[in-house]
């Protein structure tokens, strides 16, 4: 019987049916939004199988809801130009996908206008306001989730990318590329309150778990500028690799890891891990090429990151801070989301 079994496995591995599991003990998904693919690639980490997914955008962005039953996804419309511009010679107006995560099922997703260039998508613990911020037009979204509208506009600084919300749920953080600052967003009062200043081209923000600090991808100085949110002041910069993109905090506060993308023309192919204790560099892990997304999972043990120029999410143990797989995905995987199986 056993060996029936090992000679079926063996058959469907040669077919392409099954893949051992992709990480050991590992139970969740992770998505990425696949840009050049217009696609999203779903990566079923305890079965070991990944999916490619169509999309009628290009998209940029993914974001798991914290009950797990929706998928945020934001990019420009598909059928568009690699300029992505209007006859007007403007940028085109972007989408919101709002689907079943279950499911997966494009054909009944929620599609929302968004404005110009929509970068990044976030989702409130309640799961009921989506937040996205529209980079070419200095604006973030506030989307109503169960009405699938718009219903307000924040202001904020020049070219915003990526942003979070705080532990508490009352404040976000927005990076502003061409604005060398982070904006402080009020959630009640949709409106901001704070801008400020951290360097060059900061591209996205990520809380510790109490919400006392936050860190901050400085691109174009190759650095992560540390804010005390009390004092909304930037207290520290730490040295990374090359041009930083994505940063998330671990579920511990412990460490930040951080994806240092390089250029298309010469890609940096490594993550700095950032000791919150010290706000130094621990660790620096070698990845595909580009690394632009980071997501960790649920519980702490693995990091995920999107290299954009090798089409591949690299898996990295926390424990050994090293990476344990490389897993082929969709073409141009920028944005990367975790989902515990057990939402």
């Amino acid at each position: 019987m056993l060996k029936r079994m090992v000679f079926i496995g063996m058959l469907a591995l040669a077919l392409g049916f099954w893949r051992p599991p992709l990480v050991a003990a590992a139970e969740g998904f992770v998505y990425t939004a696949n840009e050049d693919g217009h696609s999203i690639s779903v990566i079923d980490a305890g079965a070991g199988q990944v999916r490619d997914i169509a999309t009628p955008i290009t998209p940029h962005n993914v974001q798991a809801s914290r009950d797990g039953q929706l998928l945020f996804v934001v990019g420009q419309a598909a059928h568009h130009s690699s300029a992505k511009m209007t006859e007007g010679g403007e940028m085109s107006r972007g989408r919101l996908l709002i689907i079943d995560a279950e499911t997966l099922a494009i054909e009944t997703a929620t599609d929302i206008e968004m404005g110009r260039h929509p970068a990044h998508v976030i989702v409130d613990a309640q799961g009921k306001m989506a937040y996205v911020t529209n980079s070419e037009d200095d604006t973030v979204f506030v989307i109503d989730v169960a009405q699938k509208k718009v219903v307000g506009t924040i202001k904020t600084g020049k070219f915003q990318h990526g942003l979070r919300m705080s532990p508490n749920g009352r404040e976000m953080y927005v990076a502003n590329v061409d604005d060398n600052s982070v904006s402080v967003l009020d959630v009640a009062q949709s409106q901001e309150v704070s801008r400020i200043a951290v360097g060059k081209a900061p591209v996205q923000v990520g809380f510790t778990p109490d919400g006392g600090q936050v860190y901050v991808s400085l691109r174009d100085e190759n650095k992560v500028a540390v804010i005390d949110t009390v004092k909304r002041l930037k207290v520290a910069a730490v040295a990374v690799g090359r041009n930083p993109i994505q940063v998330f905090v671990t579920p511990d506060g412990q460490y930040v890891y951080v994806a240092n993308q390089g250029t298309k023309a010469d890609p940096d192919n490594s993550v700095s891990v950032i000791d919150t204790t010290s706000n130094s560099v621990v660790a620096t892990i070698t990845t595909g090429k580009g690394a632009h997304g980071v997501v960790v999972s649920d519980d702490g043990k693995h990091a995920f990151i999107a290299n954009t120029e090798d089409d591949s999410v690299s898996v990295i143990d926390t424990a050994t801070q090293k990476v344990i797989n490389t897993i082929k995905v969709g073409k141009g995987p920028n944005g990367i989301t975790f989902r515990n199986a057990g939402r």
